[in-house]
């Protein structure tokens, strides 16, 4: 072989070197390339894992600080007046005595009727329905009893009506009756528990002989009591000043019922304003009397009120009697940071009965002329009263 052939020889041993080289190189690159990008990959996979899980793990386990309470400061709101109205009414006689003829009685009436017992107080249930509460003198007994008690000589009479009868005052919206009268013992002990038995089977409340009603009404307690004031002795004068007390010790606006005077007498006697000066005097906020069964004086003394008679009211102890004269007095006590500040009365001017010729045992509203001599009776018997009574609220000062 010449030199040249095999300088040219060498020559393509060192190209064949240099490409062989070339491609290791290369071939190392890519593979390192490869292995660093996996490797790369597999680092950043691994650290976002691990972040995830710490940020989940640090979330569960992190502890969030006690919570320091927020005080919401609510202005104060100034008192509200609140409004209270009392509807009151007369001698309720819900029976009969035996000696009245049946067909013209109470008794009666509620038969002719089929029984229905929203008969008699169908005239006066929206006003009844539309006040807070109403109370009425309940001058009767609801008992089966024939024990009569005995009363002495001259003409007696022994109201009753069966159990059922309570449902009368329901049906009325009549919330609470007075017991303490000359007719609750009627039929004796007996004749009173059972009463008392028919007035809780109606959930009708009631006060008098020793018992107390207390209301709440709007968050304001009403505290009613009732007593027969026939005497103003000492020693009952003294129960009424401690019975007030008592209520007045509850923080309750005190109403007063007295079954007091003398029947047909249209003035109050002198027995009568005692008692009722010595309640006021003692704490009293509102006096209702009845007994004589007709209208007498409505008083203002020291602000409040006495009306001294409301008449008869839905009675069954007359057929047909000559003076159907009534009355609802609505009372409407307003109340200023929790006290009385005043209270205005009303009066609702009615009859005992829808017509003139006869008793229906259904009180109704009066209108126009009837209406008018109703109003006008009262403010002429009415005692020391700077204002005229009327059909719409007066207000006084309940102070």
């Amino acid at each position: 072989m010449n030199a040249k052939n095999l300088k040219k020889k060498r020559k393509q041993k060192r190209i064949i070197k240099t490409i062989f080289l070339s491609l290791v190189i290369l071939t190392v690159f890519i593979v390192s390339f490869v292995i660093g990008n996996k490797i790369f990959n597999n680092n950043n996979s691994n650290a976002a894992k691990k972040n995830v899980i710490s940020s989940a793990s640090n979330t569960a386990n992190k502890v969030t600080p006690q919570s320091t309470p927020t005080v919401t400061l609510v202005p104060t709101k100034a008192a509200e007046d609140t409004e209270i109205t009392l509807s009151s009414a007369g001698d309720c006689t819900l029976g009969m005595d035996d000696k009245t003829d049946f067909s013209l009685s109470l008794p009666g009436t509620l038969k002719k009727y089929n029984y229905d017992y929203s008969y008699f107080f169908k005239n006066v249930l929206d006003i009844f329905k539309n006040d807070d509460i109403t109370t009425v003198n309940l001058e009767t007994t609801f008992t089966n009893s024939t024990a009569k008690r005995d009363k002495g000589s001259g003409t007696q009479y022994n109201f009753k009506g069966s159990a059922d009868f309570a449902k009368i005052l329901t049906a009325g919206s009549v919330e609470a009756v007075n017991i303490s009268n000359n007719h609750i013992y009627d039929f004796g002990d007996t004749g009173f528990q059972d009463t008392i038995t028919a007035l809780k089977a109606e959930n009708i409340n009631y006060f008098g002989e020793n018992n107390k009603y207390i209301k709440e009404v709007k968050g304001v307690k009403l505290g009613f009591l009732g007593y027969g004031g026939w005497s103003d002795s000492d020693s009952f004068l003294e129960k009424v000043k401690s019975d007030i007390q008592d209520l007045k010790n509850q923080n309750c606006i005190v109403i007063i019922n007295f079954h007091w005077g003398i029947e047909n007498e249209y003035t109050p006697n002198d027995v009568q304003k005692h008692i009722a000066h010595f309640a006021i005097d003692n704490g009293a906020d509102l006096i209702i009397g009845h007994h004589p069964h007709v209208i007498e004086s409505i008083e203002k003394y020291n602000n409040k009120i006495i009306c001294y008679s409301m008449g008869n009211f839905c009675f069954g102890g007359n057929t047909n009697p000559i003076d159907k004269d009534t009355f609802i007095l609505q009372t409407k006590f307003k109340i200023h940071d929790n006290k009385l500040s005043s209270y205005g009365i009303k009066i609702i001017p009615c009859s005992i009965s829808s017509v003139d010729y006869t008793n229906d045992y259904c009180p109704t509203p009066v209108s126009d002329s009837k209406k008018a001599d109703i109003l006008n009776k009262l403010n002429k018997l009415s005692i020391n009263l700077d204002f005229q009574l009327k059909d719409d609220f007066y207000f006084i000062n309940g102070q």
